[in-house]
């Protein structure tokens, strides 16, 4: 980078401007992928069409099947210093939510269409606008000769829409980097996220009984010592809005509505037929917690509760709950988990985002809490310090007629071009 800062600010701003069209078109072709999960299972073209435009750009690629039919993309591209320069993860994922009934669409939400000053499709928003941005952005660097002195690494994930972590995928391969950019859909605010884990409790009685015999369970001198699974699970359920509410009451954290910390008695499922006492019962709960929480406590405490309300009935104590955490699937093993992620305003990698910003939109960003959860907490989980910062707003995700602000997409491409420019050639330790 022998040219002045600010001349380069202007030489990458003005090319983005001028390859409009460009990022429109790469962003139609990555809409025109029907990469909906679920069902899933259906993101192999695009992640190869992902892995031949970083293959173009001089990135080493690796393709994996985390589950078959769905690959990870990670492209590196080498500094020209890599042990004494800043490195840098750029991360998407490729699959969309469901579009539901297409008839409810202007038009096919695998075609793009522009109204206004917005660009329509499944996915412009969440987050396939973020990727074509953000592809764009590299390849404007490559195009203008900028080069870099520490690695950029693009990793395009899948399975972020069910809970199926590839990007833990990612993080399990070793692939680490000195800070991380989703660039998910924030409305360009850099930010950080709470946390979600899924779990599943299981009241099973030791004896199954006919329907004839409740008579004798609750009446005096029935002589029976049973119970309804289902009836029991209501006090579960009761403890679990006590948790709740006492959550509410003493736990907080900037950013976030008070109470923003639930437990969603999401799903119930029990009882064989109308001719038996229900002998198991299954809820399906879905736990919000803030950015200073790890799931691992969440869970301690939740059980500890339960274990509590349970000690206090005397069917429960000889047929406690049982409870199951988690998982790496909504699809496979109805079970997610998103990490929470605390963000630091004053690390070098968010002061660099943050000047890049200021220095292209001429004003300070916003830096918050988003009030959804992707896939950043996973990166931070492994010790990776990670924003979120992408394009679209999240009122736009999942909704019928997707759209996008088109300048909006331009601005984040140059945003992200100049970050990516300072910092992969700051040195390790030192601040831009």
């Amino acid at each position: 980078m022998k040219e002045g800062y600010e001349e380069l600010i202007e030489r990458i701003s003005n090319e983005v401007e001028e390859r409009k069209e460009e990022l429109i078109i790469l962003l139609t072709d990555l809409v025109g992928f029907p990469t909906v999960s679920p069902p899933a299972r259906n993101t192999y073209e695009i992640q190869k069409e992902i892995s031949r435009y970083l293959d173009d750009l001089g990135f080493k690629t690796d393709m994996w099947d985390v589950y078959p039919g769905d690959p990870n993309v990670v492209g590196i591209l080498a500094g020209d210093s890599s042990e004494n320069y800043n490195s840098l993860i750029v991360n998407g994922h490729v699959d969309v939510a469901e579009v539901g009934d297409e008839d409810e669409w202007m038009t096919s939400p695998f075609a793009t269409h522009i109204k206004d000053s917005y660009i329509y499709g499944r996915g412009v928003a969440d987050m396939k606008g973020g990727i074509a941005a953000s592809l764009l952005a590299i390849k404007i660097l490559k195009d203008l000769g900028i080069t870099l002195k520490g690695d950029l690494q693009f990793q395009s994930v899948i399975g972020e829409e069910v809970g199926e972590a590839g990007t833990l995928d990612c993080t399990e391969k070793g692939y680490s980097a000195d800070f991380a950019v989703v660039v998910d859909t924030s409305d360009l605010h850099i930010q950080g996220q709470g946390g979600v884990i899924t779990g599943w409790i299981t009241i099973q009685s030791k004896e199954t009984y006919h329907d004839g015999i409740r008579s004798k369970m609750i009446h005096a001198g029935g002589g029976i010592k049973g119970a309804s699974a289902i009836e029991k699970m209501m006090k579960v359920i009761a403890g679990l809005q006590e948790l709740e509410r006492h959550w509410a009451v003493t736990k907080s954290y900037e950013g976030f509505v008070p109470g923003s910390n639930t437990i969603n008695p999401a799903v119930i499922e029990g009882g064989r037929h109308a001719a038996f006492i229900a002998d198991q019962c299954a809820l399906w709960i879905t736990v919000h917690f803030y950015p200073n929480e790890d799931y691992e406590e969440v869970i301690k405490e939740i059980e500890q509760h339960i274990h509590h309300v349970a000690a206090a009935d005397p069917w429960l104590r000889d047929n406690p709950p049982q409870f199951k955490w988690g998982g790496k699937s909504m699809i496979e093993d109805r079970g997610e988990i998103f990490p929470s992620l605390e963000i630091d305003p004053y690390h070098p990698g968010t002061s660099c985002l943050s000047n890049s910003y200021e220095q292209l939109l001429d004003q300070k960003p916003t830096i918050g809490m988003s009030p959804t959860v992707t896939d950043a907490g996973w990166l931070g989980r492994a010790g990776i310090p990670t924003v979120i910062f992408g394009p679209g707003k999240l009122e736009e995700a999942h909704s019928v007629d997707e759209k996008v602000e088109i300048r909006q997409l331009l601005d984040f491409t140059k945003v992200l071009a100049v970050f990516i420019t300072t910092w992969c050639n700051t040195k390790k330790g030192e601040e831009r």
